[in-house]
C-alpha cells in the first residue's frame, strides 16, 4: 500500500510505535525518523530492524504512526537536525576551471578534494 503525501518536499519527523517476534519473544518498540514521506520513514524503520535485529518484514507488525512536532521528538538522532545553526561539512569539492577554453575531457594529474 502506497501513501501519498500532500507535500513531499518538506522534512517531517514521524514517530512509528511497532511490535516484532524476535527469536527470544515479541517486543513493542518506538522509533523516530526524518524523511520526506511516510513511506520512506517506514522503508527506513523496515531496514534498521533488518539491519539490527535481523527481523523479518513478515514478523513486524507497526502499531501506529504519527508526524511529530519539533518539541515532541525523543531520539537524539532526530533532535539533533532540530538546531536551527547546524552545519554540514562540503566534502569532495572539484575545482571548476576559469575559462570554457581551459576543460577538457581526461586530466594528467588527479584533481585534490580535500580540504582540511
Amino acid at each position: 500500500m502506497v501513501l501519498t503525501e500532500k507535500n513531499k518536499r518538506i522534512v517531517k519527523n514521524y514517530g512509528i510505535w511497532i511490535r516484532y517476534n524476535s527469536r527470544s519473544g515479541t517486543h513493542n518498540m518506538y522509533k523516530e525518523y526524518r524523511d520526506l514521506t511516510l513511506c520512506g520513514a517506514v522503508e527506513q524503520m523496515y531496514a534498521e530492524l533488518a539491519g539490527r535485529h535481523r527481523a523479518r518484514p513478515r514478523s513486524i507488525q507497526i502499531m501506529r504512526t504519527a508526524i511529530l512536532a519539533a518539541k515532541d521528538t525523543k531520539k537524539v538522532n532526530v533532535q539533533q537536525f532540530h538546531d536551527s545553526k547546524i552545519k554540514f561539512p562540503l566534502s569532495h569539492r572539484l575545482p571548476r576551471p576559469a575559462n570554457k577554453n581551459q576543460r577538457t575531457t581526461f586530466k594528467a594529474s588527479r584533481p585534490c578534494t580535500f580540504r582540511g
